[in-house]
């Protein structure tokens, strides 16, 4: 004795199921507009397939899961366009809370950051730690290895090194001379200063106004003296082998700055495990349906007819013909698959489409041509002719 087991399929005249708890998913199951539409798409569709003339193998519950389906398809599109749009702002930023609803403001904070290591480089800023270094110079003595006294001095690990950034070895500046209170003369100002009556204080508390051009030409006159006329402090540092300039007639403390280039080269400069690193950590969830206008509601209810048409082939595909009285039908299932996978690309490129036209630069360009186009049809206008 066999048993046989009739599935039903579709017919409006049995009730359709509730939607909630009857998605695959359930992610938008508690939005009543979302219950309300699905429940219409699904005579929506079994009218746009042929019911009633033609019988439709399918349950109200596969309907749902297109429905549901086009609404993820649709999410992730939309994100994954805002996640393009906008990543480099993204990027290092916390994966708080979701960015669905939020205004995303691009800042040039991610741009800064790719840049300090610029900054590093040039000692102005940046990411990179410099410290500070002394060793001791010694009478005759020229040549120092700051390699050595780095591995010496345990401030490195095997295998790192330094990078000295700067030798702290130089005339003092002239412009400490140029002010001493005690060498009043060296300005040639004392005898200017005694015809105007000052000459009888103390050069420490006089001074004469000149134009700022003077200040520098004396600048200039004290170093091309000290550059020309005397031996001039200065170094020459070669793979970290510092040869000093004139030789060392008395011990002394050199000072130095250097950075390590195992800091340099790490790429991982901020390791805190709650930053956006890659485009699956941007904090975007499913989209509200309810918040969906009728323009994208439109898109959605195509892009699920066309999931249940891909459904509906497929269980028609495994019924290629059904044998009737006298004769036998042939199902439409290839074609139907075919049809929903050309509709299904159509819907994407489309909708790929508009959200590329929305770009920020697409809209700058889109701006520029209006006022382009603005500025050239007043420019058309007859100018009035003022007479005074």
């Amino acid at each position: 004795m066999s048993t046989s087991i009739t599935i039903p399929i579709y017919d409006d005249s049995i009730p359709l199921l509730p939607v909630s708890g009857n998605t695959p998913y359930g992610y938008y199951d508690n939005d009543l507009q979302f219950q309300t539409d699905a429940q219409r798409f699904v005579v929506f569709a079994t009218r746009r397939l042929g019911y009633p003339i033609m019988e439709i193998q399918m349950q109200d519950i596969n309907f749902y899961a297109a429905y549901e389906d086009a609404i993820n398809v649709y999410g992730k599109e939309l994100y994954e366009y805002k996640i393009r749009e906008n990543y480099i702002s993204f990027e290092g930023n916390s994966t708080g809370s979701s960015f669905n609803q939020e205004l995303i403001q691009p800042s040039f904070g991610n741009i800064i950051r790719l840049a300090q290591d610029y900054g590093s480089e040039v000692g102005s800023g940046g990411n990179i730690n410099y410290y500070t270094g002394s060793l001791s110079m010694y009478q005759g003595v020229q040549n120092y290895d700051l390699n050595a006294w780095a591995s010496s001095s345990g401030v490195v690990s095997d295998g790192d090194s330094i990078e000295v950034k700067r030798i702290f070895y130089e005339a003092s500046p002239a412009i400490v001379r140029f002010f001493d209170p005690y060498a009043g003369t060296g300005t040639g100002l004392q005898s200017l200063m005694d015809t105007f009556g000052f000459g009888q204080f103390s050069p420490g508390i006089s001074f004469m106004l000149m134009p700022i051009y003077f200040d520098v030409l004396k600048i200039q006159a004290i170093e091309f003296n000290d550059q020309i006329r005397k031996s001039g402090f200065s170094f020459e540092l070669v793979n970290n082998r510092l040869k000093i300039f004139p030789v060392p007639t008395y011990d002394k403390r050199l000072y130095f700055t250097y950075i390590k280039k195992s800091e340099r080269n790490s790429i991982v400069r901020d390791g805190r495990s709650n930053l956006i690193t890659d485009t699956s950590k941007v904090p975007y969830t499913i989209p509200t349906y309810s918040y969906i206008n009728s323009v994208f509601k439109k898109w959605i209810n195509d892009y699920a007819l066309a999931i249940v048409k891909e459904t509906l082939g497929n269980i028609r595909s495994t019924y290629a013909t059904i044998p009737i009285p006298g004769q036998e039908i042939t199902m439409n299932g290839p074609a139907l698959i075919e049809q929903s996978k050309n509709e299904q690309q159509a819907l994407i490129d489309s909708l790929r489409a508009t959200l590329d036209d929305t770009s920020r630069q697409k809209q700058l360009e889109r701006k520029k041509s209006e006022n382009d186009s603005l500025r050239d049809t007043l420019g058309g206008f007859p100018m009035p002719i003022y007479i005074f």
